[in-house]
């Protein structure tokens, strides 16, 4: 699977500009969303090849917006990585039930995210 275009979806700023450096800096291409239903709309706008999805956002959740995209059969081949700071096993398990690829703990470095994201490349 040929990773090009990421979608960050995170309620923080610093966090989003954090993601979108790293891997714009890496050659991808990143497009944002501030929140839950944002993230579905540009989803399905932006075919992105992987989905980056905090959990705590204000209005839809991350595991609302990940349950809406991995469910709709337009956005449903696109993987969904949760990304945050809740990791409790109950978090892990109700993220991989909403159609979750993943669920990567924050804060996270760089070269983890990165390596993580080429593996994806290779195995896909």
């Amino acid at each position: 699977m040929a990773i090009k275009k990421i979608l960050i979806v995170d309620d923080s700023s610093t966090a989003r500009h954090f993601l979108i450096d790293v891997l714009t800096k890496d050659g991808y291409e990143v497009v944002s969303a501030e929140n839950g239903e944002e993230a579905v709309e540009k989803a399905k706008a932006e075919m992105p090849d992987l989905i980056l999805m905090d959990v705590i956002m204000p209005g839809m959740n991350g595991f609302q917006a990940t349950r809406a995209i991995t469910k709709d059969d337009i956005t449903k081949h696109i993987p969904v990585w949760m990304l945050t700071s809740k990791d409790m096993e109950t978090d892990r398990v109700w993220g991989l039930r909403q159609g979750a690829t993943a669920f990567l703990n924050k804060p996270i470095e760089a070269e983890a995210l990165l390596a993580r994201i080429n593996e994806l490349r290779t195995v896909s």
